[in-house]
């Protein structure tokens, strides 16, 4: 049986009100990311545990994640591409250097059409954010409008796609700095997406990315949004949200559709709880997990999808559904989790995008391969039962070499938050060939690819502790039991 077969197998569906249909039917196809993080690249490999407990395949890459686009949409033209959040920021140098223009442009190309903001989408503050939708070069940052190097327009062309901000609200003029959602209509059918990203953004992002800016309660954001939507002859209401939940589940090629553990205890199942019985589906992204569950509404009774495609554009979520075309009421749903795989033989990269993102790379080449320093064997992100990784503890203890002088924090003690530790430091020497035990600014740069400044300040001793313990995920009140 073929990856594909093995994913529809397991996908979910929902049927509405019985599964005998009467009438013309719409089948309308929406196809789902979530935290891409300008991973323009393959990320590397996805465990195939189907096959045996080392095997894996070789996924992602704009240009095949174009291809995987590409061909759904050639099988139903009624097809909207969307993302939820995260698509900048957090990226790779590639990205990065370029104030993620290279993420935008091959996006563009590769048909998406909506992305809610994630709390990434604000590293660089609200003004950036709508340069990356409206167009223009950086006004300060000499490597931006690569246009003629790389064979995109220049100036820089902006997103062709709508960023959505539903929950997002400018203190000044009180408007959402985005839309809050958009309307898709095929064959007379519409269809409403509601973009948004989590309340608590303002805390896990500097504080000048998101100045001036109000974050909402998302169930009380999508409730209200109901009645205006339904008003303007949409029936069928698909949420697209930067949070999510983590399931037991190893993430790999068998566990495409699974649900383990049934997000319990996940902040996005007390948001779908919330939500109103209208809506349909709740596509997901924050967790960069993997899992296709059914959750119920506010009534306990309406199950809806509820997905996250894992992250870094290794797996894409396809939902299906079929709509009464008299009425626009939804009459079927169903979910599937499919791997971006660059072995599948029915699939075409996408070739202008692998020509941009190559062009990218010579651009950057000088930058990335220049040594910066050397390692005496492999500093990894693997966390012991503490919590802790050796790459992590070098990160913190160059955090307090840096905040530990007299006038520049006289610190005591530095954390390291362990999803900040983005990759490995290998010994071996890389593709650019700079030799074993060199690190090169682009392996230093994508293990923390952030531009965040240190903070200092004063902690009491209980304060250290539970901080400490507040670490372990789904652990009874945050506790290590």
């Amino acid at each position: 049986m073929k990856l594909t077969q093995i994913a529809s197998a397991l996908a979910l569906s929902v049927a509405i009100n019985g599964a005998v249909f009467a009438g013309n039917y719409v089948d309308i196809k929406v196809v789902a990311i979530n935290d891409f993080h300008g991973q323009l690249e393959s990320p590397g490999s996805l465990r195939n545990l189907a096959a045996d407990t080392t095997a894996t395949i070789p996924v992602g890459g704009i240009d095949w994640l174009a291809g995987y686009i590409a061909d759904i949409k050639s099988k139903n033209p009624n097809t909207v591409v969307v993302s939820a959040g995260d698509l900048i920021g957090a990226t790779p140098l590639l990205s990065a250097l370029f104030h993620d223009e290279p993420t935008i442009e091959t996006m563009n190309r590769a048909g998406l059409d909506i992305n809610a903001v994630g709390n990434h989408e604000f590293d660089e503050g609200k003004t950036e954010l709508l340069r990356m939708q409206n167009g223009g070069c950086h006004p300060t940052d000499v490597n931006t409008c690569q246009g003629a190097s790389v064979g995109t327009p220049v100036p820089f062309e902006g997103a062709d796609f709508q960023f959505l901000a539903a929950n997002v609200v400018d203190k000044t003029t009180k408007e959402t700095l985005f839309p809050a959602y958009t309307i898709k209509e095929f064959e007379g059918v519409k269809v409403a997406f509601i973009g948004m990203t989590l309340k608590e953004t303002p805390s896990i992002v500097t504080p000048s990315g998101v100045a001036g800016l109000q974050f909402k309660d998302e169930i009380k954001t999508v409730n209200h949004l109901i009645p205006e939507l339904r008003a303007q002859g949409a029936r069928t209401i698909i949420v697209l949200i930067h949070q999510g939940g983590t399931t037991t589940a190893t993430a790999s090629i068998e566990k495409l559709n699974a649900c383990e553990g049934g997000l319990e205890g996940s902040p996005i199942k007390t948001i779908v709880n919330g939500l109103s019985n209208a809506v349909d589906a709740v596509i997901t992204g924050h967790t960069h997990a993997l899992y296709n569950c059914l959750l119920t509404t506010r009534n306990g009774k309406h199950k809806v999808p509820v997905t996250s495609a894992l992250s870094i554009g290794r797996v894409v979520t396809e939902l299906d559904l079929k709509i009464n075309s008299e009425t626009g009421r939804l009459r079927k749903v169903s979910a599937n989790n499919v791997v971006v795989d660059r072995n599948n033989t029915a699939i075409t990269p996408n070739a202008e995008i692998a020509t941009i993102v190559n062009n990218y790379k010579t651009v950057v080449q000088p930058i990335a391969n220049r040594i910066i320093g050397s390692i005496s064997a492999d500093l990894t992100r693997t966390n012991n039962a503490a919590g802790e990784s050796t790459l992590g503890d070098v990160i913190a203890d160059a955090q307090l070499t840096a905040t530990a002088a007299k006038g520049f924090g006289e610190a005591q003690i530095a954390f390291m938050n362990p999803g900040g530790v983005r990759a490995d430091l290998t010994y071996a020497s890389s593709s650019a060939g700079e030799g074993d035990g060199n690190v090169t600014y682009s392996e230093a740069f994508t293990a923390q690819p952030f531009g965040n400044s240190l903070v200092t300040m004063t902690l009491t001793g209980a304060q250290i502790e539970t901080l400490l313990e507040q670490q372990f995920v789904g652990c009874p009140n945050g506790q290590n039991v």
